[in-house]
């Protein structure tokens, strides 16, 4: 068993994955090996959450894990710890080896209770698991988990908490918030992403003895995410060898969101930075970073097909009504591209621009587009809601539509391009709920495009040092948008 510290990448497995796994292990052990070795592995978790509780209720379901927690309930008491049970099903409807541990826990004398206890140290949510289904409301098992949120004290939540779906993260319905959850054989992409991070909270993993990464015949969903190495600059370099960045941006009155995504290139190692803003009556010098050269959006779209390859152009920033006229040349030229805010918005409005985003599928030029949920559902039209309720989905079928790498921000941001196994970043916290951060990370992503990563690994390196910033801000201190565009430089990862 070990807590899932992010600091390593690792494989995350759908339910069906995770189902085809448990099969091929069960047909490998006698019944019921594998729920014993997960009831164990719950009852050692749960002392060490709370080594000095004394008082342990366990909600256990009518399914396999239910099934779990009640071989958990049989250790427990054995060690001397007050156990009770809630059953929430028919001994006579559960699966073969959850019915062999309910006969385990009568037979040790473990109590029953027919309500949720009132009085205890700690609960363990044993009631749906990766069997989640939208629960609804005035249920007695919508009941049940209201108590146990109510009561404020620890949960260990077996392998999912109840009512979270195990692949989106989404919740329909009531839902446990657990302070813990031990994943038995696999971690599931919905604990990382959507509501999952906020339900899940600390999460662990236990694979039960069995070596999983034998049946690589079953491919990974998805994959928790790391940041690669910071790519080390040669002595004998110079500013031509780490690439230009271009912002193309800021209309009347968002120049700051222009501004933000350029001085984030710059802090991010980008070799040289060119600002064209769009409001032609805004600043031609910023003197807080002197480094940023300024030019006419003209004149750097006039130049933009006999640039240097290297020379990586962001739009959208700021841009507002006026982003489709340069998103036009852009899209119809080779250079690489980011497109954020206002750029997505004119791609989804316009019909001719989504065309030309189309046919770059055919050629090599790197392309990213990094929408928040709203843009994503703008793009795919469809609703926030079901964005939100589908994030992984979502982001690999606009990946897939517009033949380029996509970044859908938010609580699990998630990196996706065709035909690779998308990427869901484990970084970043509610630091990062405010304006122009998402500028921020449209500038990190082009820096590291412009110094030769590669558009996916760009955007998986940046997305995760982004979040890094905001994990290692201190409590209590506003983190902005242009302390994070610094935060690179100021060595805070």
């Amino acid at each position: 068993m070990r807590r899932i510290d992010f600091l390593h990448t690792e494989p995350l497995y759908c339910i069906a994955s995770t189902r085809h796994i448990e099969q091929l292990a069960l047909s490998e052990l006698l019944p019921p090996t594998l729920m014993q070795r997960a009831g164990l592995a719950v009852a050692r978790l749960a002392l060490a959450i709370a080594p000095h509780a004394e008082r342990f209720w366990l909600a256990c379901g009518s399914g396999n894990n239910g099934g779990d927690g009640m071989e958990a309930a049989v250790h427990l008491q054995a060690w001397g710890k007050q156990v009770v049970v809630s059953f929430l099903g028919q001994s006579h409807t559960l699966p073969y080896d959850a019915a062999a541990a309910f006969l385990r826990a009568k037979e040790a004398q473990v109590p029953f209770v027919e309500e949720p206890p009132t009085d205890f140290d700690i609960c363990i949510d044993a009631l749906l698991g990766i069997g989640a289904r939208p629960i609804e409301e005035g249920s007695r098992l919508a009941t049940w988990i209201e108590h146990i949120t109510r009561s404020a004290k620890p949960v260990l939540s077996v392998d999912v908490p109840s009512g979270l779906n195990a692949d989106t993260g989404a919740v329909e319905g009531v839902c446990v918030k657990a302070s813990h959850t031990l994943c038995m054989l696999t971690l599931k992409p919905g604990l990382f992403t959507a509501l999952g991070r906020d339900r899940a909270q600390t999460v662990w993993l236990d694979t039960l003895g069995v070596d999983v990464s034998r049946f690589d015949q079953i491919l990974a969903t998805a994959r928790l995410g790391m940041s690669a190495p910071e790519v080390l600059r040669l002595h004998a370099s110079h500013k031509g060898s780490y690439g230009d960045v271009a912002v193309i941006g800021g209309a009347p009155g968002m120049v700051g969101a222009a501004l933000l995504a350029a001085t984030a290139a710059l802090y991010s190692g980008a070799g040289r930075v060119y600002v064209g803003l769009l409001d032609a009556n805004a600043l031609t010098c910023d003197t807080q970073h002197t480094e940023l050269m300024f030019r006419t959006p003209q004149s750097l779209l006039s130049a933009c097909s006999n640039l240097h390859h290297s020379t990586i152009f962001v739009c959208g920033c700021g841009a507002g009504w006026l982003a489709a006229e340069p998103l036009e040349q852009l899209l119809a030229s080779q250079v690489p591209l980011i497109m954020d805010a206002d750029g997505l918005n004119a791609i989804a409005d316009t019909p001719a621009l989504r065309h030309l985003l189309q046919a770059r599928r055919s050629t090599t030029t790197a392309t990213v587009l990094t929408p928040h949920p709203l843009e994503a559902a703008r793009l795919l039209g469809c609703s926030t809601a079901h964005i939100q309720s589908h994030r992984l989905a979502s982001a690999e079928q606009l990946a897939q539509n517009y033949g380029c790498t996509v970044v859908l921000k938010g609580s699990g941001s998630i990196i996706a391009r065709p035909d690779t196994v998308s990427v869901i970043n484990p970084s970043g916290n509610a630091k990062l709920a405010t304006a122009g951060t998402g500028d921020v990370l449209a500038g990190m992503i082009a820096a590291r495009l412009a110094r030769g990563l590669s558009a996916f690994d760009a955007a998986c390196q940046a997305v995760h040092t982004h979040g890094a910033i905001a994990d290692c801000w201190p409590d209590g201190q506003t983190l902005t948008a242009s302390q994070l565009a610094k935060g690179y430089a100021s060595r805070l990862v």
